[in-house]
């Protein structure tokens, strides 16, 4: 799968994902912030869509 996401423009960003993992006592990287992150948009993308096909 490509993940050539531009962070920039985006709320949620690998680093403060990071900071907020952290937190939370995880110890992760900055590559695994990312990962979870897209895996995240991944889920998130696929609920809106259930949620959407359910109201038609």
């Amino acid at each position: 799968m490509e993940k050539d996401i531009d962070y920039s423009k985006l709320k949620l960003t690998p680093e403060k994902a990071l900071q907020m993992l952290r937190s939370e006592g995880l110890d992760v990287s900055i590559e695994q912030a990312e990962e979870i992150l897209y895996f995240l948009r991944i889920i998130a993308n696929i609920a809106v869509l259930k949620h959407l096909n359910k109201t038609k």
